[in-house]
């Protein structure tokens, strides 16, 4: 029994048994009672997330809020000194339009803080990297070397590479990156969990490889995870799935398989969104995903199609136009779509088409967006006019490419846009924020009758909230997180 709290909820089994005012007499005089304090709410979800690089920042370099290219390079110098002379330096989150030379780095002054190893650093939004000259040697990437499809080998005035890879391009250094042992691995994962808990998240849906799934499963086979995790496999280990036979819904209600995620584009901070203008990169040509989506309607899996820019976007629509309720959970999904022409938008409601969008981006990307993408910010992280025009929405944070706190997301979504006086009219409120990372997010993933509502039968996953902070988070009738009394 959760007390003190409004609603109340009494739970039995892990499972809601009555909210409200007759919780008390539903739970019994027996019940145990947790004492809370603060307004209950469905368990948050975050609808998009990267387990595996949360986990990566507790393994290898963290870049992240770097004001400069020399704060990077000292950071990147301070961890190579941990490490064997012949290992790799691996690192993420640098993002050099916050710096003070907002200018794409170069290898050379990389070398020399890495002392000569081969360095990989993944920018902040994960489209692009910066390695060494040892790790373009290490993947055999020379001058002769040609772009891959969907990707850029960035080049200096006489054709060398200059240490920036784009898009397809980087998985030429990637794949040759030496993995962590399965004890690293899942100490991190653990932890990422643990800190996901303490921000009220009790669901995520994550976009991962196996090795984050791996990880998961050997912390399931432990018991019940902090947070609730539905997978979605990259498009490169489809043909396993096929053959496996696995299908949308696969697991139990702590670790389970829903959808197939794909990349239609870039970013907009790599320069890399696929535009209607024609600007941008297409990293999965037309016919392409035309015979993903077919295959995995087919084996019955879902699609989760990453597309920010509204050429990527419209490219997603074209493909999903005849698949209109083709399985009975059939719910395709547009992850991001940060810029959706208007004419699409009411498309998309038609088709069925989720947005999956993450508004704390919009806080992060306001001036860039203004300066990259002047003509259609008055319809670019467009929440509102999406909903209005009749598209399901579920939020997330695209962790750690953001903050994965669902409390930023709900005022990112709302108040900020209105305080910051841009683009107010495309502010949502924060019920409709609350909706899209509870209900919304359940429905995105067929869990609409599991979860997302505080009602009788529903699992008991629950956020309570006081006073704009988290006070206790309960998943599976279990309390993953409490704050300790003042």
């Amino acid at each position: 029994m959760f007390a003190g709290c409004e609603p109340e909820v009494a739970a039995f089994d892990g499972r809601i048994i009555a909210a409200g005012a007759g919780a008390r007499a539903a739970a019994g005089r027996k019940a145990e009672v947790v004492r809370l304090r603060g307004t209950a709410w469905p368990g948050l979800t975050d609808s998009h997330i990267h387990l595996e690089g949360l986990a990566d920042r507790n393994l290898t370099a963290d870049l992240t809020g770097t004001l400069s290219q020399a704060e990077a390079l000292a950071r990147v110098g301070e961890w190579a000194k941990r490490l064997p002379k012949d290992a790799w330096v691996v690192g993420s989150g640098w993002y050099n339009d916050a710096w003070r030379d907002p200018a794409f780095p170069a290898r050379k002054r990389l070398d020399q803080a890495a002392g000569g190893r081969p360095a990989y650093m993944r920018r902040k939004d994960g489209h692009s990297a910066w390695v060494s000259s040892a790790a373009l040697r290490a993947a055999g990437i020379d001058r002769s070397t040609e772009d891959p499809p969907g990707g850029n080998i960035d080049r200096d005035a006489q054709g060398e590479p200059t240490g920036i890879l784009r898009e397809t391009a980087m998985h030429l250094v990637a794949r040759i990156l030496p993995p962590p042992s399965d004890a690293d691995e899942d100490g991190a994962m653990s932890e990422v969990l643990s800190d996901l808990a303490r921000l009220g998240i009790t669901s995520v849906h994550s976009m991962d490889s196996a090795r984050g799934l791996g990880s998961l499963q050997r912390l399931r086979s432990r018991g019940p995870l902090p947070v609730r995790v539905t997978y979605n496999l990259p498009l490169a280990d489809l043909p396993h799935a096929e053959r496996m036979g696995v299908r949308a819904g696969w697991g139990d209600a702590w670790l389970r398989v829903w959808g197939v995620k794909a990349f239609l584009d870039g970013s907009l901070g790599s320069r890399t969104a696929e535009m209607l203008d024609g600007s941008g990169t297409a990293r999965l040509a037309q016919p392409d995903l035309v015979d993903m989506i077919e295959r995995c309607a087919r084996a019955e899996l879902n699609v989760c199609l990453h597309a920010i820019g509204d050429g990527a976007v419209r490219r997603a629509l074209d493909a999903l136009g005849a698949h209109r309720n083709a399985w009975a959970m059939w719910r395709p999904r547009i992850e991001h779509a940060q810029c959706v022409n208007p004419k699409d938008m009411t498309r998309m409601a038609k088709l069925g088409v989720i947005a999956s969008m993450q508004p704390i981006h919009a806080v992060a990307d306001r001036e860039l967006a203004d300066a990259e993408w002047p003509a259609v910010t008055n319809h670019a992280y467009a929440w509102r006019a999406l909903q209005r025009a009749g598209v399901r929405l579920a939020f997330g944070s695209d962790a750690p490419v953001e903050v994965a706190d669902p409390l930023a997301g709900i005022e990112a979504a709302t108040d900020w846009r209105r305080e910051a006086g841009w683009h107010p009219e495309l502010a949502v409120t924060r019920a409709s924020a609350l909706r899209a990372y509870t209900s919304g997010a359940a429905y995105a993933v067929g869990m609409e009758k599991q979860l997302g509502a505080l009602r009788a039968g529903r699992l008991c996953d629950v956020t309570v909230v006081d006073g704009g902070q988290v006070m206790a988070t309960i998943a599976g009738g279990r309390v993953t997180w409490r704050r300790k009394p003042a």
